[in-house]
């Protein structure tokens, strides 16, 4: 017999108050919109909305804007993207790291030319079966590019509902976004307003119901209805459990030069920065007796070695603490072993042209331009 109690679904407290905050959001929204120029919000477009939505993942808008119009001028249409380059889609995603939205940007764009005709479909459903896109991505591009009723959850909308309704439910848990989602939909416009209604609880969440510190109440369309606001509850709102503790690793990197070429090597095809070229590295932090041993076991004859600061780089899901060893070698043809290590020699100008190197080597890049 199974005992398994079933989870029951979440119900929101005070979820009619929903019902009153949509005219409000859109007057505030059009009498500010001016204010945020962001560049996708120019020229709407399926593409255009899709890119920036997957751009902006964890990530900034002021970050995201130089990333987008260069990404735009090499691959400005779907059928580019979808024929385009891995090294170039690398090298154009350089620096905005979860390198993996890059690649199923260009996996789904090639969906979407096999199966569309080039265009991204106006469905909610068929968007979703898309590489890279989840439910939230799903309704933006949805309510914005085409004017469907479909409320895009993402942790500004979270935010400024549990703070709206008072409710002290767990954000980080799927089961409250999915309440949030059905709890929003009956009120939801369809048209414009749709895409309107969702970048206006996205400017608010960055601009006014703010994540840390003081909100700016005063100043917020939804204060009158907020009942967090009412009770002075506002900066315990919203409550989210905290993620697992980031896993440590040490490493050493060397940065290998021969002349003004610089070693390379590419990651593995899975896994973290899969696919990517980085700068050799060794686990632990290795002695420079230990770095020079490594060397000469693979042909390398070291001329000068000496030592970088430290860097530090963090992931989601684990940390890499650094130490660096900046190594000058004898030329090829000094190289006292037949079998050469499986490095790849780049100049300044393929390093600024054409490998794409992740931000977590970017601190000993800057050691080597001096």
């Amino acid at each position: 017999m199974n005992t398994k109690k079933k989870a029951l679904p979440i119900r929101l407290p005070h979820a009619e108050v929903l019902s009153s905050i949509v005219g409000p959001l859109l007057t505030w929204y059009e009498g500010q919109s001016t204010l945020r120029c962001l560049p996708w919000r120019e020229e709407v477009t399926p593409y255009h909305t899709w890119l920036s939505e997957i751009m902006l993942q964890q990530t900034r808008a002021s970050a995201v804007i130089p990333y987008y119009t260069r990404f735009l001028e090499a691959l400005p249409d779907i059928e580019s993207l979808a024929r385009c380059d891995d090294e170039l889609l690398m090298k154009l995603w350089q620096g905005l790291g979860y390198y993996s939205r890059a690649r199923n940007l260009k996996k789904a764009a090639g969906v979407i030319c096999q199966e569309y005709g080039g265009k991204l479909p106006a469905d909610f459903a068929a968007l979703l079966e898309l590489p890279g896109i989840g439910r939230y991505t799903a309704s933006a591009i949805g309510s914005i590019a085409f004017g469907l009723p479909l409320p895009a959850v993402d942790g500004n909308i979270l935010r400024v509902t549990m703070r709206v309704l008072q409710c002290g439910e767990d954000i980080a848990q799927p089961a409250v976004r999915r309440a949030v989602e059905e709890a929003l939909a009956p009120y939801y416009p369809s048209g414009q307003a749709a895409g309107a209604l969702n970048q206006a609880f996205m400017d608010l969440g960055a601009t006014i119901c703010l994540p840390h510190g003081a909100p700016h109440c005063a100043a917020c369309p939804l204060a009158r209805l907020c009942l967090a606001h009412d009770a002075g509850s506002e900066q315990q709102l919203p409550v989210k459990s905290k993620k697992a503790k980031r896993r440590v690793e040490q490493k050493t990197v060397l940065l290998l030069h021969q002349g003004r070429a610089l070693a390379l090597t590419k990651r593995p095809n899975k896994g973290l920065l899969a696919g990517l070229w980085e700068l050799p590295n060794l686990p632990g932090h290795l002695t420079q007796a230990e770095v020079e041993a490594w060397l000469a076991a693979r042909g390398l004859r070291t001329l000068t070695i000496a030592r970088l600061p430290d860097a530090r780089h963090i992931f989601s899901h684990v940390e890499w603490q650094m130490q660096g060893w900046a190594v000058e070698l004898a030329s090829p043809d000094a190289m006292v072993a037949e079998d050469a290590s499986p490095l790849v020699w780049a100049s300044p100008e393929e390093l600024a042209d054409t490998y794409s190197i992740p931000s977590a080597f970017q601190y000993f890049l800057h050691e080597h331009h001096g």
